[in-house]
Parts: C-alpha cells; sequence; structure tokens
C-alpha cells in the first residue's frame, strides 16, 4: 500500500465516521431546498464515482461510458415501475442485475483493448444507448423524456421530503463506499492494483487477469445503474440528454479531481465538482450573461490544470497538508528531573 492507502485505510473507521458526522451534521446548518438537491445529488453521483475509481483508479481501465449504465439503471427502474406498475425497489433490483450481466458480456471483448482505443469503445457504448433511448419511442419517451417515474417510498414513510430522501441517498452511498473500501483491502484489491501496474507481470504470476478486469467493469456498471435508478425516483423525470457522452465526462472529472487512486478522492472530487459546476453556472448566468453549458468550457481547463500540476489529485494533496500539520505538532516536553529520578530508583533497585 501507498502512504496514502495507509493514511485512508490503515483506520477504516477514521473516515467513516467523519463522514458519517458530516452527513448527520449537515441537515442542522442547512436549510435550503436548493443546497439539500445538490447534496443528494453529490451522493448520487458518488456512487457512480466510487466504481469509476476501482475501475480507473485501481484496475487501470479507462472509461468514457458510465452514463450509459446510469441511464440504463434510470430508465429499466422507470419503465418498470412507471409503466409495469412494479414496485420500485424490485425494479432497481433488476435493473442492477440486468447492467451488471450486460456490462459483464460487453466488458469480455472490449476489455481486450487498452488506452484510448478502449476509451473510444465506451465511448461508442454510451452513443449506442443514447440513441436506443432516443429512438425507443413507445418505450423510453423519446426525445420528450418518461414521465410518471413513482416517488419511493420506505417501511410506509414516503420519500418526497428532501430530508429523507437525503438520507436514504447517503445511507445508500455509506454501504457503497463501505463495500469498495474492503475490496481494496482485500486480495483482489491486491490483484486489481497489481493489474493496473502491469497486466504482463500479474499474469506471469497465474492471474486470469481478464476475469478480473471484467468483473470489476460489471461491478462499477451496477453501482452506476444503481445510482440512475435512484435518480430517476428523486427527479421523477428522465430524458437521454441526461445520459450523453458529457454526463460520463463529468463522471470522469470528479474522479480525476479528487483522486483516482482511492475511493475517498471519488467521493471529494464529487462534491468539489458538483459545488463548484453550481457556481460557474451562477456567476456565468448572472454576472456575463453567458448562456448555454459553460460549465464545459471551465472543465477542459480543470483536466488540463489537474493533469499538469495534480496527476493524482487533490486527495494526495490534502493528506500531505494534514502530515504537516502533524509533524509541526509540538512534542511534550520531558521532565528531566522526572528521567533523573525514575532512573535512580531502577538503579538502586538493581542494586540491591
Amino acid at each position: 500500500m501507498t502512504k496514502l492507502e495507509n493514511i485512508l485505510y490503515g483506520n477504516r473507521l477514521k473516515p467513516l465516521l467523519v463522514l458519517a458526522a458530516i452527513i448527520l451534521l449537515l441537515p442542522t446548518f442547512v436549510k435550503s431546498q436548493y443546497i439539500f438537491t445538490i447534496l443528494i445529488l453529490i451522493g448520487i453521483y458518488a456512487i457512480v464515482t466510487v466504481g469509476l475509481s476501482l475501475l480507473i483508479g485501481y484496475a487501470g481501465q479507462i472509461s468514457l461510458g458510465h452514463a450509459a449504465f446510469f441511464g440504463i439503471g434510470a430508465y429499466a427502474s422507470a419503465i418498470l415501475s412507471g409503466t409495469h406498475q412494479m414496485s420500485p425497489w424490485l425494479a432497481m433490483l433488476i435493473g442492477m442485475v440486468a447492467t451488471f450481466i450486460l456490462a459483464y458480456i460487453i466488458g469480455i471483448p472490449i476489455l481486450k483493448l487498452k488506452g484510448h482505443f478502449l476509451a473510444l469503445a465506451t465511448i461508442g457504448i454510451n452513443i449506442i444507448v443514447y440513441i436506443l433511448l432516443l429512438g425507443l419511442n413507445n418505450i423510453t419517451g423519446g426525445a420528450a423524456g418518461f414521465v410518471g417515474i413513482p416517488i419511493l417510498t420506505l417501511f410506509g414513510f414516503s420519500l418526497n421530503d428532501k430530508l429523507f430522501f437525503y438520507f436514504f441517498v447517503w445511507i445508500v452511498a455509506f454501504l457503497i463506499i463501505i463495500l469498495s473500501t474492503n475490496i481494496v483491502r482485500s486480495h483482489v484489491g491486491r490483484l486489481l492494483r497489481s493489474i493496473h501496474d502491469s497486466e504482463i507481470a500479474t499474469e506471469t504470476l497465474g492471474v486470469q487477469v481478464s476475469k478480473y478486469k471484467v468483473a470489476i467493469f460489471a461491478l462499477s456498471a451496477a453501482f452506476a445503474s444503481i445510482a440512475g435508478s435512484i435518480y430517476a425516483h428523486y427527479i421523477t423525470f428522465i430524458s437521454p440528454p441526461t445520459f450523453y457522452i458529457t454526463k460520463s465526462i463529468l463522471f470522469l472529472i470528479m474522479v480525476m479531481v479528487g483522486g483516482a487512486s482511492s475511493v475517498w478522492g471519488a467521493v471529494l472530487g464529487t462534491a468539489i465538482i458538483m459545488f463548484l459546476n453550481e457556481l460557474i453556472r451562477f456567476v456565468g448566468h448572472t454576472y456575463f450573461g453567458i448562456s448555454g453549458e459553460v460549465e464545459i468550457v471551465v472543465y477542459g481547463l480543470i483536466i488540463i490544470l489537474i493533469m499538469m500540476y495534480l496527476p493524482k489529485g487533490l486527495l494526495p494533496l490534502f493528506s500531505q497538508i494534514f502530515q504537516k500539520k502533524r509533524k509541526n505538532e509540538p512534542t511534550p516536553a520531558i521532565d528531566e528531573n522526572h528521567v533523573t529520578s525514575s532512573t535512580s530508583k531502577v538503579s538502586s533497585q538493581e542494586g540491591v
């Protein structure tokens, strides 16, 4: 493990307790429904980016098409619960399993590719799914979108209230993070890191590399599907543009900004980009009168700067600052008289 991983995972309870404390305390300070919406979306997108972190940061496999799996989960849950009156929870489960199987089948051929060829292949998957969502008008609603998605209810309580939905989303995100950190610390996590470093060297040890690559690709797709289903039941309206390539790029930027080599980096990057996204829209539209998706231009600049100056993301930088603060903390002074007296006592006892 690297120094960063030792800090983050050496004591697994610390970061988990810090995150839990933040999640529990935020509602006492945040009263704006607008901010609550952003916090909910951060939780939903964090589920996707944590899976991407496992795929990119640990297995070393790039993906620019995870918005497709996000969309498959959203539409599967919407169609089954909205059109066929199925329980939303069962619809979410079916969508997740179907996405996992589909991603596993797709992953077998495309994960034989490497580098930019793999990136182009995943973009192709995203385009195909987008075209299908647009073209299957009778099923998906086409360009007009899909309406009438039911609101989730849990133990008789409607999650229509933003506060309830906030806690629900972050409980799911919390469980995904725990599962992912356990994978990272397990034998599978060590194999994924070795695959990231050198696939050839890992194969010489008798490891079936392709099996692990496909499995982690399918697992990250299943995470995206869960997030998509939750998103659909929260917004209660979905349309194909939400799941276009730009969303995949957004997920990738979130992972890269926080730090792809850490699950916690993915969560940090998601929060930073989401708040930055809203800030850019507000400043650009309010003060400069810029219309359209001005944030895409800023995303391009962010990618360039991150790749040039912080290729490992912001999390290692924060950990270095934290380590420096710990080193600069004054060490407790030693009472020389106490040490001398203690030493003399030990010497007298030995003489006896």
